[in-house]
């Protein structure tokens, strides 16, 4: 593989991440090139010893976007996160998916329902006083109050576990990584 071929795959590997990140990474990698061409060694040579483009710019994109949910937390930076920790192989995929999706699903059940809570909270809280309930006005506000507060509560707890989802899906590629990259290292996988 010659170094224009290389650099074009890994620019392609490298669609999403931004436009300085990107250019650092191809910037390093053509070092390399360059590097293997003072030490007197072909393109072909350093991009064998460079490994696959593609595979690379997988786990790039993995780490830059594992980095990314580490140093902003938030709904896009943890979407990023978990699709390029995903996209790392299809094994990876078959081992979390059986253990992730009942967990996600879980979860957006408890969203849904503490939305679903705080509506009924609301209801009660609103029309509640003229519906003549026991105990009067001031009960149906407080028990509004108290059942929006139960939603708030569901919808709060919800979003903490998705985090802490979301960080061991992040630990556990890293993990996974750090396993694997001696022997990838070595060509045995």
């Amino acid at each position: 593989m010659t170094r224009a071929e290389f650099i074009s795959r890994l620019k392609k590997g490298l669609v999403g991440l931004s436009a300085p990140a990107a250019a650092e990474i191809v910037a390093d990698y053509e070092a390399h090139f360059d590097a293997g061409a003072a030490d007197g060694r072909s393109e072909a040579e350093v991009a064998a010893a460079l490994g696959d483009p593609d595979r690379l710019a997988r786990e790039l994109r993995a780490e830059a976007g594992a980095r990314r949910w580490n140093q902003e937390p938030g709904a896009s930076s943890a979407a990023g996160a978990v699709f390029a920790i995903i996209g790392l192989g299809a094994i990876d995929i078959l081992i979390l998916l059986p253990l992730v999706l009942p967990l996600f699903g879980s979860l957006i059940a408890v969203l849904v329902s503490g939305v679903a809570v705080f509506l009924s909270g609301g209801f009660v809280l609103v029309a509640g006083p003229f519906l003549a309930p026991p105990g009067g006005p001031a009960v149906a506000v407080l028990a509004g109050i108290g059942v929006m507060g139960l939603g708030i509560f569901m919808t709060a707890l919800c979003a903490v576990f998705v985090k802490w989802l979301i960080d061991a899906t992040v630990w556990y590629a890293r993990l996974h990584y750090r396993v694997l990259k001696p022997a990838l290292d070595q060509g045995r996988i």
